[in-house]
């Protein structure tokens, strides 16, 4: 892939995925079947997916800003849910999908059967948790999946591993591909742990908001990399160590927290975007290597390794969710749960990428042994990734709003947004009356107001959102009132544009009044987002 085609590749993606959000397709579903569309056009140039690409260099970033952005606490209280989707299901999912593929599929031996079932096991870290947010599902059932989703890829990637070493005649054992998989997971953990505070100081003491994000956008690339080096899973490392410093992130200075949030968005949305269509891309590619293999004959291979993928996620996930239940602690401790909630977390196992990489990664031969059937198994995974992304992806919806799972409630958190606010505004005014007694910190008394205002501003706002609506508008006060300092910003801000123009200040000036503005107007803005 030359610089021009990588060009065009992020540019259609970018398109694409900013065309969906105007509809109501998920954007990775829109950019695969574009993908798939555009895989068969003149003119396109094949893109094959690299495994040393995208293990090394597009998971990392982006099971970091996923990390980042989770909720340790959350995940902490949820651990037995996670573990069990992260680990149990991905392992019993190698097996149980890996035997039934032996079944289904004539001359496939068990070994490489095993190594298909470990490539489809983990559902993508992408599609599920942002598909959740999209519509709005309970806090606890998108904490579950997006915690599976940041440590199964770590899981299916050392069940590969020694699935592989059998497949090609290495003689691993069960004890031994157990103790591979303790080692990957324990030595993952534990880079993380070691890297992540020394890392937070790092952040904390460059004092420089440009470096402080240069160090943040190495960060993933780092953890991943040094944890491979030790034969340990990168995924966890890099896991670890985001979120770490995610539930630290208060600690960093604001410039540095909103140049890192602008700029992760970026960096996930670009890599996001080309990650999808990539997969649609790769058909001609898996077609054409299926050589003694029909395509008719293929094609029902095919459907019977996704109907097994579909169906054994199921016979995990509702034992997985009731039986721990029988314990007197887990009922005590966890929240009551019905046949619902299991139904969305089994139907959201959709698979992506990370399922494609591992197996482009198959070698066609090691140490002079051939794998098996290589090019049927990267068939079956791909049309496992597209059938759970296009069936379950655009069914999901529809079933969620069908089965009026309970969403947030809006009313409550808002309450306690205003409640907390309030607590806050009362610390801050304390400190501000103490500061004001002291001589050295006197000020004028209308600056002085002006502190006292800004703090009652902000004490108010949420609550003026629980008040009553302007019946003409449907405006809260609240609401009124950042549309009309946006009103009075846009003024501000013609005014220094016409006045560069006339030559009577100079663009560093308005630069620097601009700017102002802009920080004035980015609160503004942050503000209504919350709300």
């Amino acid at each position: 892939m030359d610089a021009l085609q990588l060009v065009a590749l992020v540019a259609a993606s970018a398109a694409i995925a900013g065309l969906a959000r105007r509809t109501p397709v998920p954007a990775p579903l829109l950019l695969v079947a574009v993908g798939l569309a555009a895989a068969y056009v003149p003119g396109v140039p094949d893109y094959t997916l690299d495994p040393h690409i995208v293990l090394p260099l597009i998971l990392p970033p982006l099971l970091y800003t996923a990390a980042v952005d989770s909720s340790y606490l959350d995940l902490r209280a949820n651990i037995r849910p996670v573990a069990l989707l992260s680990v149990g299901y991905v392992l019993f999912a190698t097996v149980a999908v890996g035997w039934l593929a032996y079944v289904l599929v004539p001359d496939l031996p068990l070994t490489a059967a095993l190594v298909l079932g470990a490539v489809v096991a983990p559902p993508d870290a992408v599609a599920a948790t942002a598909i959740a947010r999209k519509l709005g599902l309970p806090n606890r059932i998108t904490t579950i999946l997006q915690g599976e989703s940041l440590v199964n890829d770590a899981t299916a990637i050392t069940a590969y591993k020694v699935a592989l070493a059998a497949a090609v005649g290495e003689g691993i054992s069960w004890a031994g591909g157990l103790g591979e998989f303790a080692l990957a997971a324990v030595g993952g953990i534990g880079v993380g742990l070691v890297l992540m505070v020394p890392i937070h100081w790092l952040r904390r003491g460059l004092g420089d908001s440009l470096l402080q994000n240069t160090l943040s956008l190495l960060i993933p690339f780092v953890a991943y990399a040094a944890a491979e080096e030790v034969h340990a899973s990168g995924v966890l490392a890099v896991v670890v160590v985001g979120l770490f410093l995610g539930h630290r992130n208060w600690q960093v200075d604001f410039a540095t927290r909103l140049q890192e949030e602008a700029v992760w968005k970026m960096v996930a949305f670009v890599l996001e975007s080309s990650v999808f269509a990539l997969i649609g891309l790769q058909l001609p590619f898996v077609v054409r290597g299926l050589g003694l293999y029909g395509i008719g004959e293929a094609v029902w291979y095919a459907i019977g390794v996704f109907v097994a993928v579909v169906v054994v996620r199921f016979v995990w996930v509702y034992p997985a969710t009731f039986l721990p239940r029988l314990s007197a602690r887990v009922r005590d401790r966890e929240p009551e749960v019905d046949w619902r909630a299991p139904l969305v977390v089994g139907w959201a196992g959709m698979r992506g990428v990370v399922s494609l990489a591992i197996a482009f990664s198959i070698p066609v031969v090691t140490d002079g042994i051939e794998f098996p059937a290589r090019n049927l198994v990267l068939f079956l995974t791909f049309t496992t990734v597209i059938g759970t992304l296009v069936v379950q992806g655009l069914t999901l919806p529809p079933l969620i709003r069908f089965l009026k799972l309970p969403g947030k409630d809006a009313y409550a958190e808002t309450l306690a947004e205003a409640q907390a606010q309030s607590e806050a505004s009362r610390a801050a005014e304390e400190r501000l009356d103490e500061l004001l007694a002291d001589e050295r910190n006197a000020l004028p008394k209308p600056l002085a107001d002006r502190l006292r205002t800004v703090l009652e501003r902000r004490r108010n706002a949420v609550w003026e959102r629980l008040g009553s609506v302007n019946e003409v508008t449907g405006e809260t006060a609240d609401d009124t009132y950042r549309r009309l300092s946006r009103e009075m910003i846009d003024a501000e801000r013609e005014v220094f544009v016409r006045l560069r123009d006339a030559r009577r200040i100079d663009d560093e000036m308005m630069r620097t009044l601009l700017r102002r503005l802009d920080l004035e107007e980015a609160a503004a803005y942050r503000e209504e987002s919350a709300g």
